[in-house]
């Protein structure tokens, strides 16, 4: 089955009425468990970014913890796990100085897991490269938390 072009979707869910399209968003949300996460987002915490960003942090916070340091291979990958959930929560914000802020704060947990961060090349090339997309990101916010933001990358490095 192809699925039907966002144009499509929009047109069809404007001929909808109210009580069709509540129904709809709960049938969605039975389906994949990041449908549920993006309405829940939407619904409950995109009027507090703020909120969201504090509960992303110590969700974060949590996984750093329960990552399994018997070897290099395991902490990569559990690295990488805890990358991948931030980004799908950033995609959910779309708000530039989110993704910012927890990619900041996801290099700053990867830099004080220690001893293993120094003595790892994996682990270092996760971190450069959130590095790079964090100054490209910066560049394209307002001037005043360019500055800011600039100040806390050049703490962290």
């Amino acid at each position: 089955m192809k699925a039907a072009t966002a144009k499509d979707i929009k047109q069809a869910l404007n001929d909808r009425s109210a009580q069709e399209l509540l129904q709809l968003c709960l049938h969605l949300s039975r389906f994949k468990k990041e449908n549920k996460e993006l309405l829940t987002y939407l619904l409950f915490e995109s009027n507090n970014e703020d909120g969201y960003i504090s509960s992303l942090k110590d969700h974060m916070d949590e996984q750093f913890l329960q990552i399994n340091t018997n070897s290099y291979r395991f902490i990569a990958k559990g690295v990488r796990k805890i990358l991948r959930e931030i980004k799908k929560f950033i995609r959910f914000s779309k708000v530039k100085e989110t993704e910012v802020e927890l990619l900041l704060y996801f290099c700053m947990k990867l830099k004080q897991f220690q001893p293993y961060f120094s003595k790892s090349s994996v682990l270092n090339n996760i971190f450069d490269r959130q590095i790079l997309v964090i100054k490209n990101k910066i560049g394209t916010l307002h001037e005043d938390l360019q500055y800011d933001y600039e100040m806390e990358l050049n703490k962290l490095l």
